[in-house]
């Protein structure tokens, strides 16, 4: 059974997630992220814009125990969280519960079949409620909340983390592999617009696999979310119009033919910045030291989860030296302990948490070095900070094709894939950064994209854009539908009981 608590961390009781037990679920909206970081920052974001902007909504969002502090640490006191007990499966250890926490990579395909065991837990929470509520929005990895959402009559809206364009990319690839080229060749990409070719390089590791029963996620994949994605009512979508509008259409055609893709993004802009980001670091401070010269920092963040070998931090840290550049940078390794240069008071090493958006937001940055992870490309062109893209894992190749390539707004590192061993060099780093930061002709029409970027951005967001018109419609269209919904399922319940018993009467 679920625990209820209100995100100022007080307990409630189970009817506390819909208030009034005479409330209908009509205006209740219950929201699940996988336990990745990446992934349950969008939907905190989420959650918070609806608390501003719709405020008549109830909204609750499932997590587990060990995520609870995170989750309420970022939302607003309306917004109630639901607590299930994360599974236990060894060899997971116990106090695994989000994949930032885990010991090393292998255990990741045991930590996908953990979380799917939360489907009894989740069926006995949505059953618990007075009414069923007007939707739930859950991430795509957790593909057994459709079935389960089905069977209470609630409408699914699947969310991925990804844009419209990545997540098109990879579901057409699927469909229609890559054909065999020559290394470097590009190829246009099947229901993608004729402007969009890609090399080899740049298909995802996790899309290369997917003909591979053997391999452990893509056996997740098939038994345990299989059609539950094509299958979903919507897709949330922490993007917006002006560098994904093209990419709905090819996107949708993979969905139920009534299926909508929902851009709100960016969904922290659209949450009207309410978090207020730590700085244990003092990162902030480090540089207000140096505002005085606009845009002369350059930020350097992997995200959470990818693994950069020793090897490359060393090359990373000469090359950032010698490029001239002030920087600061975010490091996750465990095993990397110092700079193998003396960084000098132009450079800053930090371990602890980074205020990521307040970063890029400062008029101190110029430039961000960046996986390319969604999240982290959301926040740059919302700053209008260019990318020197430097993808390691997923669909973040994908994502660096976009920025810089499509947008226009970065510059990628290398042309070769970045796996396997191979090591981008100091001078590359330092080429790179120099064209990123210094006021040449490339420099400059980069900065110009990124600038342009900000304020779509932003322009999506405010009232009358984009992204705000597509969160209020979005309310507006479920509520409008509730009742048809609710009404239907129950004849859906009662013709299968009657089918059921009419089956058994005539195999006695």
């Amino acid at each position: 059974m679920a625990t209820t608590i209100s995100t100022n961390g007080c307990a409630a009781p189970n009817h506390a997630v819909n208030g009034a037990s005479n409330q209908s679920g009509r205006d209740h909206i219950v929201l699940f992220p996988f336990m990745a970081k990446g992934h349950t920052l969008p939907l905190l974001h989420f959650a918070t814009a609806l608390s501003v902007h719709q405020k008549s909504l109830r909204i609750t969002m499932v997590v587990t125990p060990a995520n609870v502090a995170f989750a309420s640490s970022r939302l607003p006191a309306s917004v109630k969280l639901a607590v299930l007990p994360f599974p236990s499966l060894p060899p997971l250890p116990s106090v695994v519960e989000s994949t930032d926490t885990l010991p090393g990579p292998a255990l990741y395909p045991t930590f996908l079949n953990a979380t799917a065991l939360l489907r009894e837990p989740f069926a006995e929470f949505l059953a618990s409620l007075p009414s069923p509520p007007l939707v739930l929005i859950s991430d795509f990895f957790l593909g057994f909340t459709h079935g389960v959402a089905a069977d209470a009559g609630v409408r699914r809206i699947v969310f991925h983390g990804m844009s419209c364009f990545a997540l098109a990319m990879c579901k057409s690839l699927i469909v229609s592999p890559p054909p065999s080229v020559e290394q470097g060749a590009s190829f246009q990409v099947a229901r993608m617009p004729e402007h969009v070719r890609i090399t080899a390089a740049e298909v995802p590791d996790t899309v290369a696999k997917i003909a591979d029963p053997e391999d452990p996620v893509t056996r997740f994949i098939i038994d345990h979310i299989g059609e539950s994605d094509e299958r979903s009512w919507g897709v949330l979508v922490n993007s917006f119009g002006t560098v994904d509008e093209d990419y709905v259409a090819p996107l949708l055609s993979f969905y139920q033919p009534d299926a909508r893709a929902w851009l709100v993004g960016p969904m922290f802009l659209a949450a009207a910045e309410r978090e207020e980001e730590q700085d244990p670091e003092g990162c902030l401070p480090w540089l207000d030291e140096r505002a005085e010269r606009s845009e002369s920092v350059i930020y350097v963040s992997f995200g959470t989860q990818a693994y950069v070998s020793d090897e490359q931090l060393d090359e990373l840290a000469r090359g950032l030296v010698q490029s001239g550049h002030h920087f600061l940078w975010a490091v996750r390794s465990a095993t990397w302990s110092s700079p193998p240069v003396d960084v000098g008071p132009r450079g800053r090493i930090v371990r602890g948490w980074v205020p990521q958006r307040s970063v890029l937001a400062h008029r101190a940055v110029g430039g961000f070095i960046s996986h390319c992870g969604w999240n982290s490309v959301m926040e740059s062109l919302a700053a209008g900070k260019p990318v020197l893209a430097w993808p390691l894992m997923a669909e973040q190749h994908l994502n660096a094709y976009h920025v810089a390539d499509v947008l226009g707004a970065g510059v990628r590192i290398t042309d070769v894939k970045v796996a396997g061993g191979t090591v981008v060099e100091r001078a590359e780093v330092e080429r790179k950064v120099k064209m990123l930061m210094d006021a040449g002709e490339e420099g400059q029409k980069i900065r110009k994209r990124a600038t342009w970027a900000r304020l779509a951005a932003k322009s999506a967001v405010s009232d009358g854009g984009t992204s705000h018109v597509a969160l209020m419609k979005l309310v507006e269209e479920l509520q409008r539908s509730y009742c048809d919904v609710i009404v239907g399922e129950k004849d859906h319940r009662a013709n299968r009981i009657l089918l059921a018993e009419a089956h058994a009467s005539t195999t006695v």
